[in-house]
């Protein structure tokens, strides 16, 4: 009988050690997550959707979870692409949206307050040309940016015909060229605030 109510003992003391585990690494991810978010410049970024200047509709936040599912946890084979400031990768939104999700390398505490305006200035756009801005995710070590998924490749794949199946003529070429032109006129000139790249 004693031996019985030490097992039980003991069994209930594993459970209430495995509990109070949980919740302190819970308590604990919570607070990693917010400390990122402020590293990151989120209270600026709520700062300034609040502000009747912004519309507040079109910047999302998303949280690290929701793009870690979307990217299957930033699987290697979901990378479409890598460069200076970061690596891209595909990913499936709950509601079935394909999305592309940047990954950024470390960002310059410096400059955080340049890269809170260009979000809030990026996710604004609205041009059939530019690829559009659709929120961001700040509780992680690194901003992670969310842009809509653009099914052909890059631009410049397909200019340098990489793309044998379907060679650009130089028709095409003008055609893509007064495009562009068309869409880097609307960024310095038609935005609420120009944008220069």
């Amino acid at each position: 009988m004693q031996s019985i109510s030490t097992s039980l003992g003991l069994l209930f003391l594993l459970i209430v050690g495995w509990w109070s585990y949980k919740v302190v690494k819970k308590r604990n991810n919570i607070k990693r997550k917010e400390n990122f978010f402020k590293q990151n410049g989120g209270l600026l970024l709520q700062q300034q959707l609040s502000s009747s200047e912004v519309n507040v509709e079109k910047t999302k936040l998303f949280n690290s979870k929701e793009l870690e599912k979307a990217t299957d946890h930033f699987n290697v084979n979901r990378i479409l692409g890598q460069g200076g400031q970061g690596t891209v990768y595909k990913g499936m939104l709950v509601d079935g949206r394909i999305v592309a999700v940047k990954k950024s390398k470390v960002i310059d505490e410096a400059k955080l307050e340049e890269f809170i305006n260009e979000v809030v200035i990026l996710s604004q756009i609205n041009h059939r040309n530019v690829v559009k801005l659709l929120g961001c995710c700040l509780e992680t070590e690194v901003p992670l940016l969310v842009y809509e998924f653009i099914l052909n490749g890059t631009l410049s794949h397909y200019l340098n015909g990489q793309n044998e199946e379907f060679p650009p003529t130089w028709d095409m070429r003008l055609q893509i060229a007064n495009e562009v032109v068309g869409a880097l006129f609307y960024l310095h000139s038609a935005t609420s605030s120009p944008i220069y790249h």
